[in-house]
């Protein structure tokens, strides 16, 4: 967990004070990396230092001190949030990480870090591959090893899937509906009533539904299991 750039993201959201940055920090986290006092202003100390972020003057930290980020720390954390993570470590917690920080971050679009962090752990399997091919017919220990690497990259590429799709459900439930949505709706059930997917009972209840929607995301789910 880099707690210097989580930080960073929740004061993205605009000024807060240092327990308060604390207590969102491990709200966030499930409380599952929990954050000492001692550790929390030590790393305002240095983000500060480094011009990341600044305060309001106070002299020494406290529950008191408020803190903002500044535009050189608006930028490296932009940055962080599209670099790829480190190949050699776990890309499972890199990845979280990011998403869940970008989540935090106004004006940041989430699909797209998704997609830019699929698209770099594709080239890495590529790339993989292409070894595997090319210099480990011979050598079993060599493909066990890249099998490893292989199935470690796919599971997070699943993982980041499994996140986009879950944002894409959130927005849709954020969508609010025309009534030429609902229309179009209605019209697709009565199709699928006529072509015998629907019972005249689901047709009627789903229509019911249809033209009480208030979000895509509403929309959507009456129409989830049909073609």
């Amino acid at each position: 967990m880099s707690v210097r750039h989580a930080l960073l993201a929740l004061l993205s959201e605009g000024p807060k004070y240092g327990l308060q940055l604390r207590e969102e920090f491990e709200a966030r986290t499930g409380e599952v990396w929990p954050l000492n006092v001692g550790q929390l202003y030590a790393t305002l100390g240095r983000l500060e230092r480094d011009g990341l972020v600044e305060s309001d003057g106070a002299e020494t930290a406290g529950p008191h001190k408020e803190f903002r980020i500044t535009a050189g720390g608006a930028g490296e954390l932009a940055a962080w949030l599209r670099t790829p993570p480190d190949p050699v470590s776990a890309p499972h917690g890199q990845m979280a990480e990011k998403v869940l920080a970008a989540l935090r971050v106004p004006g940041t679009d989430v699909h797209e870090i998704v997609q830019l962090h699929r698209r770099s752990l594709m080239e890495l399997m590529q790339q993989w591959t292409r070894i595997k091919k090319e210099k480990a017919d011979n050598n079993l220990s060599l493909r066990l090893r890249i099998d490893a690497e292989l199935f470690r990259l796919d599971s997070v590429i699943r993982w980041l899937d499994a996140a986009d799709g879950r944002l894409m459900n959130a927005a849709e439930d954020r969508i609010r509906v025309s009534d030429r949505d609902r229309e179009r709706v209605t019209a697709r059930l009565r199709d699928s009533f006529a072509e015998g997917r629907l019972t005249r009972e689901e047709l009627d209840e789903r229509i019911t539904a249809a033209l009480n929607a208030r979000t895509v995301g509403d929309l959507r789910r009456i129409t989830a299991d049909l073609p």
